[in-house]
């Protein structure tokens, strides 16, 4: 009886787990993009160990970070416009398409040995610019996959899940393919994967009706959003914080190249391996959000992810050791993946409907756009400061970052407590 009663409450878990993939349309979405994110790890990985074997600097790295999400922070307020006027759905398969096309690009110089440098500068770039359209509006889409919006945490949830089991895979694979195949093999790989999720897209059909803009010309349109967004304390707050831990943690992969090759003395795989194990803390991460019930109690969630985060970061910063490296790393995507999805989670949940293109493109800015200036940054200090030095100094920022916000929290509750009230998550 008791055997059976376990079991029982396993697969009950397991089913709250996978819940919003009994909408049809998430679950397409879903499984679409689970296979094109190998690619996009794969891509990852080998423009990485490309850039640093033709130039052997971090500072090239954190260039070539730089180039490449800048063009988000200055597009993704207009992609949020666009979002809220027009059909996500059909904007999210224009933009995998032309992500496609850049990979092929870029297999084909690679293939033939002429790419350089400044070459993946330039195609760097063009990705920059396809994913400040992409990704505010693929994050806002997903609302619109689910049937019942309780459903929503969840498909956030799960979105992380498959993003970072794709973390986990895809970079082991380019160790791997790299090492026997060479960066092209790679970029290949990543063009193909995005048949993937075109194919999904195209199967997807929206039914429910989704609130739109009341068109009044994009200038005002970007006013409205931002005066929504920075009048909202809340949203405003969770916005800064992102931007913040953006701007100081989220560029400490820039300086893997390094730590895979002179610290740790290894090669692509060493670089993969490490990459995978920041997938399997993001993807412990993601089953733990995907487990929760509500998006209750996340304020508290977010200050004990950054804080597991920081102390990882330090910890990582002085091993030299391959596989405690190993473990260290894991902390770090743990922490980055529970507080971005949170933040996701609450800003999705709290915003106005004819809102949510907009906010999530400020939150596309908050969390990508922000990250070039610390890829810069982290880069200048690897070259002037070291590597280790510079890792440990953000994993500090980030922890004073965290009591800042816990310090809020209680001003924050008793914010959108009306709106939880409305939405039925909690009783008045």
């Amino acid at each position: 009886m008791a055997l059976a009663g376990n079991i029982a409450g396993v697969k009950d878990r397991f089913a709250t787990m996978l819940r919003s993939l009994k909408h049809r349309n998430y679950r397409l979405f879903f499984m679409g993009q689970g296979l094109s994110l190998v690619g996009t790890w794969m891509q990852t990985v080998a423009m990485s160990w490309l850039v640093y074997r033709l130039t052997d600097s971090a500072f090239y790295l954190g260039v070539l970070a730089f180039v490449s999400q800048l063009p988000t922070f200055f597009l993704a307020p207009v992609a949020g416009v666009l979002a809220d006027r027009l059909s996500k759905r059909n904007i999210v398969i224009v933009t995998q398409v032309a992500a496609m096309a850049q990979a092929l690009v870029l297999t084909a110089l690679a293939w033939d040995g002429h790419a350089n440098y400044w070459m993946l500068v330039v195609l760097a770039t063009v990705l920059g610019v396809i994913n400040g359209f992409d990704i505010p509006t693929r994050q806002s889409l997903v609302y619109e996959l689910v049937d019942k919006p309780e459903d929503l945490p969840n498909a956030i949830a799960l979105n992380s899940l498959i993003f970072n089991s794709a973390r986990l895979v895809g970079p082991s694979i380019a160790g791997v393919v790299v090492y026997y195949a060479g960066e092209a093999a790679c970029f290949l790989v990543n063009a193909v994967s995005f048949g993937a999720v075109i194919v999904s897209l195209c199967f997807i059909s929206i039914k429910r009706p989704i609130a739109r803009v009341r068109k009044t010309g994009v200038m005002s349109e970007l006013a409205e959003g931002f005066g929504y967004a920075a009048n909202f304390m809340p949203i405003r707050t969770l916005l800064i914080l992102l931007a913040f831990m953006s701007l100081t943690g989220m560029s400490y992969g820039v300086l893997l190249p390094v730590y895979a090759r002179d610290i740790l003395h290894g090669g692509p795989q060493t670089l993969g391996f490490l990459m995978g194990s920041v997938g399997i803390g993001a993807l412990v991460g993601a089953v733990f959000l995907a487990s929760r019930k509500s998006v209750l109690g996340l304020g508290r969630v977010i200050v004990g992810a950054i804080v597991v985060f920081s102390l990882g970061a330090v910890a990582f910063a002085y091993s030299n050791v391959f596989w405690v490296s190993m473990g260290l790393i894991s902390l770090l995507g743990f922490g980055l993946m529970v507080q971005m999805a949170s933040c996701n989670t609450l800003l999705q949940t709290i915003t106005a409907d004819d809102k949510r293109g907009r906010v999530m493109a400020l939150y596309t800015m908050a969390f990508i756009g922000t990250t070039p200036v610390g890829s810069l940054l982290i880069g200048l200090g690897a070259k002037y400061i070291g590597a280790q030095t510079t890792l440990a100094v953000t994993g500090g920022l980030c922890m004073a970052a965290a009591a800042v916000f816990a310090s809020k929290l209680p001003k924050l509750r008793k914010q959108v407590h009306p709106i939880y009230v409305e939405k039925g998550i909690r009783s008045a």
